[in-house]
């Protein structure tokens, strides 16, 4: 590792010595090649038996997946098979919400709950809760305020890949991006691939009702139901991990995720293999909503399927404290993949000594 970026190995191993951390990764590509990817911790149990954590351990990342999702259709707006101002019903004629395609990939569309009380076990059934999201009526009025369309981002997304492509999102992740890039993530895991996950683990047991809000209140319902996402039982279970649940299940390690964002970084080109146009990743990076976030409850601005910050950055943090993002001004990729749910403070830290050695 470059002797520069020591300062971030330091802060990334101290995580671990201040018992904050128990299982992560940390992947940062500099000027366009890899400077710093570091490991740490256990892929099991955090006691003295774990199992270490390995360069190929998968851990779930929650909402880091949405822009993931959002790749998959932005790539058949790339091809023209999908136009980003038509109406959904144009690709997908039961679905009854007004929305158009931007507005779906903005989080304006008006669906940020399923509208039908699911338990655990309908993760796994992709046509029961399509069809909730088509039948339903939108919280708003598409396009006028947005809300994180925190469990059902992936649905929507994906279903629009479905009704285009004919293959399930987590498919042509796969197919066309994932295997492509040589990224080291997918939405419906393989028995192989379950196999090498990380089990999460709560930070601090109240993390999940911290995390819903209010019983009854958008943020709940947009997070409780189907019921389980935010249980350690439902979440390190086969079948979470082999369903596809785009907005929250995507299974990744940190370097399949900094490459990712390395390649977008670098205009939809990577080792040479050209995935986006530099047209579409302008358009998928520019602002497209900035106002209140009736979900997160703070003010927000969403691109095409990613949050953009205040300094120019693009990318998604998931709930637990994971996060993938790139930084065109200071040019950097970077991701980070734990296991241990719990607060941001983590990769806050280890981005704020990262801008002082750049």
């Amino acid at each position: 590792m470059d002797a520069r970026f020591a300062p971030v190995r330091d802060c990334f191993h101290d995580l671990f010595t201040a018992g904050r951390e128990t299982g992560a990764g940390l992947t940062i590509w500099y000027d366009g090649q890899p400077v710093v990817d570091l490991i740490g911790g256990s892929r099991t149990d955090p006691g003295p038996g774990g199992e270490p954590w390995r360069p190929d351990t998968l851990v779930n990342v929650y909402s880091v997946g949405k822009p993931v999702a959002a790749l998959c259709l932005l790539m058949l707006v790339d091809r023209d098979k999908v136009d980003l101002d038509a109406p959904v019903d144009r690709y997908w004629p039961e679905f009854r919400t007004p929305a158009t395609v931007r507005q779906v990939l903005s989080h304006t569309a008006g669906l940020p709950a399923f509208p039908v009380p699911r338990p655990a076990i309908a993760v796994a059934d992709w046509a029961l809760l399509t069809g909730d999201l088509a039948a339903a009526d939108p919280e708003w009025s598409p396009g006028s305020v947005a809300g994180e369309h925190a469990w059902t981002y992936g649905h929507l997304v994906g279903e629009l890949v479905r009704r285009v492509d004919g293959r399930s999102v987590g498919r042509f992740l796969a197919e066309e991006i994932a295997d492509r890039w040589q990224l080291d993530l997918g939405f419906g895991l393989t028995e192989a691939d379950q196999r090498r996950c990380a089990d999460l683990r709560y930070g601090d047991p109240q993390w999940p009702s911290r995390k819903l809000g209010e019983p009854g209140s958008l943020r709940a319902r947009a997070m409780g139901n189907p019921a389980g996402g935010l249980d350690l039982a439902v979440v390190n279970s086969p079948l979470w991990r082999g369903a596809e649940m785009p907005a929250v299940n995507l299974h990744a390690t940190a370097s399949g995720l900094a490459r990712l964002y390395a390649g977008l970084l670098a205009g939809g080109i990577l080792d040479g293999v050209r995935l986006f146009s530099p047209d579409l990743i302008a358009e998928t990076t520019r602002v497209q909503y900035d106002g209140p976030d009736l979900v997160l409850d703070r003010p927000a601005q969403w691109t095409l399927g990613m949050q953009r910050e205040p300094d120019g950055s693009w990318g998604m943090g998931g709930v637990g404290g994971s996060g993938a993002w790139a930084d065109p001004e200071r040019g950097y990729a970077c991701a980070y993949a734990t296991a241990r749910l719990d607060e941001h403070d983590r990769v806050n830290e280890l981005a704020d000594v990262l801008h002082s050695v750049l």
